[in-house]
């Protein structure tokens, strides 16, 4: 079985038909996700740009990490559980979607990164917890991170657009990209 029949036999379930189609639900999961992102990220934010030494220099990045992790990890707990539910509502449009493709790599990058923070650069925290400005690697991580989820929101917005739908004329690549299975007419 293919993700992609994997995903035409999801659409064709009762729950995510009606889910779907649902005139209260599906607003309601979407602008919930949407809440639940802007909890994590700017909580994710507040953390990064601590580690760029950008803002609240005066406090110990271990202390920033302390008060926030709660908040964020409410906040990761909400938005996974809501992008699940979306996914299950649209399965196959969102599978061949360009930009939810984009959104999953840069997603993969970011958890990467925060995997990376934790095994190598965190390590060492007690030497630098309280300098205004972190270490190179620190810095690294938080600018990747900033970046990442960036990249996640805006993909993660351009979903709702259909500008690379797999029945709309797209390029060969396009079609490639996004997974398209195209039909060709006998000429």
């Amino acid at each position: 079985m293919t993700l992609l029949s994997f995903c035409e036999w999801l659409a064709e379930t009762e729950w995510s038909i009606a889910l779907h189609e649902s005139f209260y639900m599906y607003p309601l999961i979407e602008s919930t996700h949407v809440v639940a992102l802007f909890l994590f990220a700017g909580t994710i934010a507040m953390v990064d740009l601590r580690l760029l030494g950008f803002a609240f220099r005066d406090v110990p990045v271990s202390e920033i990490n302390a008060r926030i992790l709660p908040w964020t990890v409410a906040g990761a707990f909400v938005m996974v559980l809501t992008g699940v539910l979306l996914f299950y509502a649209i399965p196959v449009r969102t599978y061949q979607s360009l930009w939810f493709r984009f959104k999953v790599v840069f997603l993969l990058v970011a958890a990467f990164n925060v995997w990376r923070f934790h095994r190598r650069v965190q390590k060492n925290r007690v030497v630098w917890d309280s300098d205004e400005r972190p270490p190179r690697s620190a810095r690294v991580s938080g600018a990747v991170s900033l970046s990442m989820w960036a990249g996640v929101i805006v993909f993660g917005r351009m979903i709702a657009y259909n500008w690379f739908d797999c029945d709309r004329p797209q390029s060969d690549f396009v079609y490639w990209l996004s997974g398209c299975i195209v039909e060709l007419a006998d000429a």
